[in-house]
């Protein structure tokens, strides 16, 4: 026993010992890579992939229904309390004006029957099968539409995660830079050589930079999770990006996309208005089939068999077989204008498509407009941010400079050090504005 029980301890020893050693390996990715896995694995692109699924099994329902149906049946009923029937007394030698009480059947009886039914003309079906194409249309633009979606949100997750790394870092230099700072003023206050409000300015300075990178990192980590949420894995996974956020950005520079033309029947958009249009045009064309006669065969073939108890099983039980061939013809006559409201209604509405499709025409180009607008400003914003970066650090260097040699105050520093610290920030926005507005344009352009 005291074997068997080392034994067992040895071997939840050595699981534990595996298991400690297991190390997730982390994903990496580009933007490209991240936008390819996402659409494979995003919670909504699996699901956009089901619905055209979906509809391809939707056709086939709705073909089917004109096909030929077969159908069974098996009944079995005990007539606990027989009914009765009264016939003339007459009959059996009686008196004219008596009835004798008389039961027909027997009080066990099974039957089986099939029926075949198939339709033979059916104007709502007929429509029915034509509008499948369009529905099957309308679900694989509609995955499209999905699909663009996922790729805008996977660039703003990646350009937020890199926003969040490289913001980490500089706070990270500047809280180095200004410790440095603080460190050597003290000193040279503790020594009779500076004033008090120089440690004073420094500190509040350095307080603020403190609890920005404070939030910088919880910002990265939360960013980090909506990444890997849009990517459809566990919001733990160690996701590493491949990309840096400047190399990506002068990546996304590229005016000739502005020469682009829009093709409308290209865009996602265009196509599920028009597919609203192709909906109620069939609709219509099914409100007027309402008043076409519809026609209907079938075949019936059935077996009955009747006794005194349950013993239909038995070889010698005698069953009565019966068959019944038909045709079911539906003609709607009179419908006190009912069909015709609905007709009209379908046409309002189907016109009421044709406006909308010409109103989403002038909205995508105005959209595309104010996109290439956009993405020209957000470049414009790039260069204009990056130089002023540049001059901020050179005046916030003098500035040190000066300060080191009492040439400048500790307001005159906390000021450059402030406009150093601004422009870094719209430098870094800059460029996740650039590959944001890049990829809106490239939504309506669909490239």
């Amino acid at each position: 026993m005291r074997h068997c029980i080392v034994f067992f301890l040895t071997l939840f020893l050595y699981n534990v010992s595996i298991a400690q050693k297991v190390v997730v390996t982390p994903k990496s990715f580009t933007l490209e890579a991240a936008i390819a896995f996402a659409l494979e694995n995003n919670y909504s692109a699996i699901n956009a992939d089901r619905d055209v699924l979906d509809a391809q099994k939707q056709k086939w329902e709705t073909i089917a229904s004109g096909l030929p149906q077969i159908s069974g049946a098996v009944s079995y009923q005990n007539q606990l309390k027989q009914p009765i029937t009264l016939i003339p007394g007459i009959i059996a030698g009686g008196a004219v004006d008596t009835f004798i009480p008389v039961i027909f059947s027997q009080p066990h009886t099974a039957s089986a029957t099939a029926t075949l039914t198939q339709q033979i003309f059916d104007g709502s079906y007929i429509v029915g099968v034509q509008a499948t194409k369009a529905f099957l249309s309308y679900s694989a633009n509609t995955k499209e539409k999905t699909q663009q979606e996922v790729r805008k949100a996977v660039v703003e997750a990646y350009g937020n995660v890199l926003l969040a790394e490289e913001s980490t870092a500089i706070l990270e230099r500047n809280k180095a830079t200004l410790e440095k700072n603080l460190f050597e003023t003290t000193a040279i206050f503790e020594n009779g050589l500076g004033d008090e409000e120089s440690v004073e300015q420094l500190q509040i300075t350095l307080s603020s930079i403190e609890n920005q990178l404070k939030n910088a990192i919880r910002l990265k980590g939360i960013t980090l999770s909506m990444l890997n949420l849009v990517l459809g894995i566990p919001l733990d996974t160690p996701t590493q990006l491949a990309e840096s956020l400047d190399d990506l950005a002068v990546a996304q520079i590229d005016t000739s996309i502005l020469e682009n033309k829009l093709i409308l029947e290209n865009n996602v958009d265009y196509k599920l208005v028009t597919n609203v249009n192709e909906q109620r045009y069939f609709e219509w064309k099914l409100a007027r089939s309402r008043a076409l006669p519809t026609l209907n065969a079938f075949i019936n073939y059935g077996t009955t068999a009747f006794s005194e108890e349950f013993n239909f099983l038995d070889n010698d039980q005698q069953w009565f077989d019966s068959s019944i061939l038909g045709f079911d013809l539906s003609i709607p006559i009179f419908s006190s204008l009912k069909r015709s409201a609905s007709t009209q209604r379908a046409k309002i509405a189907l016109e009421k498509a044709k406006t909308q499709l010409q109103e989403a025409e002038e909205k995508i180009r105005l959209e595309l407009q104010n996109a290439q607008s956009n993405y020209v400003f957000s470049i414009e914003q790039y260069e204009t941010f990056k130089s002023n970066l540049n001059l901020a650090a050179r005046i916030e260097n003098k500035n040190q400079i000066k300060y080191a040699e009492g040439l400048a105050s500790s307001f005159e520093l906390r000021q450059a050090q402030t406009q150093l610290y601004t422009a870094q920030q719209e430098y870094l926005q800059s460029m996740v504005e650039i590959i944001n507005r890049k990829t809106a344009l490239e939504i309506i352009l669909n490239e």
